[in-house]
């Protein structure tokens, strides 16, 4: 392809080219670099020098099974001689590569790449009463994780030194119904969970008598490995049985815990690593399934010590049984 040579992209043809691997919306390195206007192995090379802006959220590579059920769902697809199975990169990994791949004609494609993956969240929000619970399920839990992930990036391009951090996010376009104050710093509410719960090694525990949906979206931002428990009585069945059975289809290995409160627990917390010598204790001033619907506080609390014993004592509560 010449250098100047610029590939049209509309929305239908870009559809085409955004796969479902491993619960996540993906294009093939392959795909990312004929738009961009580079030979495959440029791309990843320039990839591999970047590395440490590529965390597996960003970009994984493919397995034999994942690479081989991808190319019998979509025939146009071929192997085209490759000698390696290829990277896939979700979202936010190709706005980062719009950083690493300079030059006009990736910026101008980029911004193509950008405005198909709005419109189709905006698709998704204007026609949830059409899509299966399911679908709603993983895609608003993506949506989510992938704004917040990308404000990230944006915050860490461009600074603001006139403005306020509480400021900022309201130029950004942040309403303030959305804003969580965590340890005394403004954040949009789904990000501050998920800094919370990125920042497990061992384990995570939600206590909290209100839970729901968006609970369970949440602690898909855990690292893998982490062991997941939630306990509440969950008080007016809002989380149904159905519901966390979607969640377990799209994340298999994101298994949770149910225990309950036995109506011992009048606020909400979130312990992190239970037991081990960086345990922490954050007091939530509302349930993490209204994040976003009003302004709210998280704390960590210092001292913990009389905590300990009262998690170790709710932890021996009976299972929550969902219905």
């Amino acid at each position: 392809m010449a250098d100047n040579e610029i590939i049209i992209i509309d929305e239908r043809s870009l559809r085409d080219k955004i796969y479902t691997v491993r619960g996540e919306q993906v294009m093939l390195d392959s795909d990312l670099a004929e738009i961009y206007g580079y030979e495959t192995r440029y791309l990843n090379l320039q990839v591999k020098h970047n590395l440490n802006r590529f965390p597996e959220d960003f970009m994984f590579q493919l397995t034999i099974e994942e690479y081989e059920s991808l190319m019998l769902k979509n025939s146009t697809s071929n192997r085209g001689g490759r000698r390696s199975l290829p990277f896939v990169f979700t979202e936010q990994g190709i706005y980062q590569l719009a950083t690493v791949l300079k030059g006009e004609i990736a910026e101008q494609q980029s911004v193509a790449i950008m405005r198909v993956f709005r419109a189709m969240r905006e698709y998704i929000s204007e026609n949830r009463s059409l899509l299966p619970q399911r679908e709603i399920f993983k895609l608003s839990g993506r949506q989510a994780q992938i704004e917040g992930e990308i404000r990230e990036i944006k915050d860490a391009m461009v600074t603001k030194a006139d403005l306020s951090e509480f400021m900022r996010l309201f130029d950004q376009g942040v309403r303030n119904e959305e804003v969580l104050i965590l340890d005394g710093q403004p954040f949009k509410a789904d990000v501050a969970y998920q800094k919370i719960y990125r920042s497990a090694k061992k384990s995570i525990i939600v206590v909290d008598d209100y839970i729901g949906v968006k609970t369970l979206q949440h602690l898909v931002h855990a690292k893998s490995g982490v062991k997941l428990t939630i306990i509440s009585d969950n008080k007016y069945g809002i989380l149904k049985l159905s519901e966390y059975n979607d969640y377990l289809t799209e994340y298999p290995a994101r298994t949770v815990d149910f225990i309950t409160t036995q109506d011992r627990a009048h606020d909400r917390y979130i312990v992190i690593d239970n037991g081990t010598a960086g345990m922490k204790v954050y007091h939530c001033g509302a349930s993490s399934k209204d994040a976003g619907k009003r302004i709210t506080t998280i704390t960590r609390l210092i001292d913990i010590d009389d905590y300990k014993k009262t998690i170790k004592t709710l932890l021996a509560n009976p299972p929550l049984t969902l219905k």
